[in-house]
């Protein structure tokens, strides 16, 4: 059993310091020797965790998403919060990693153009990484309507909205290398006075 909860802390640690190689280089410059110095650990050790450095790269990308949602299921299972307070919070939340994590989404959209050229579904790619996401801002959403507190609106259209104002920060960060997107801050929040009863 000690076994195991080693490798996974490991294999847990590797995919934290590997984030910053794949920030710090870009996708195309991180080789597995530079992830393995990084970690100080030789190469070969390195393939006892992971095949390559594409395994490495979307795993990262996991663990950041899985820590974002274990922050969104405690505002969700807050039973102090308003479902109001609590959508309020999760999208400030997620904004502020958008803004935390700027150089890494400038890589993932260089690797989902990379995808793309080659003829991968990109749109697919991402709907798998954020289903979740929009399963959780569902939640939310359908609770305050029963509640009371949201007015009975097409769910799927809210959501759509929020997602696309997520989305559209994250254009900002990425191609328009906007530092700060406080107005996107403000729109999130009009479209949540928006849905209010």
């Amino acid at each position: 059993m000690a076994i195991i909860v080693e490798h996974d802390k490991r294999r847990k640690e590797i995919l934290q310091k590997s984030l910053d190689v794949f920030v710090e280089e870009g996708y195309e410059d991180v080789t597995f020797q530079k992830i393995a110095d990084r970690c100080g650990i030789t190469r070969t050790t390195l393939y006892i965790y992971f095949k390559n450095k594409h395994e490495i790269f979307l795993g990262s990308i996991k663990e950041l998403m899985s820590s974002l949602e274990t922050t969104i299921l405690l505002f969700i299972n807050d039973e102090n919060l308003t479902d109001e307070i609590k959508l309020r919070k999760i999208l400030s939340c997620i904004i502020d990693k958008c803004e935390d994590n700027k150089k890494l989404f400038i890589i993932i959209l260089g690797y989902l153009l990379q995808l793309k050229k080659s003829g991968v579904d990109t749109n697919q790619r991402v709907r798998r990484r954020v289903v979740r996401l929009k399963h959780h801002l569902s939640t939310v959403l359908i609770h305050g309507i029963q509640n009371g507190e949201f007015r009975a609106t097409n769910v799927k259209d809210m959501n759509e909205l929020l997602y696309g104002l997520i989305e559209s920060a994250i254009f900002r960060l990425t191609i328009l290398n906007q530092e700060r997107i406080a107005d996107i801050r403000e729109t999130i929040d009009l479209a949540i006075d928006g849905f209010l009863k």
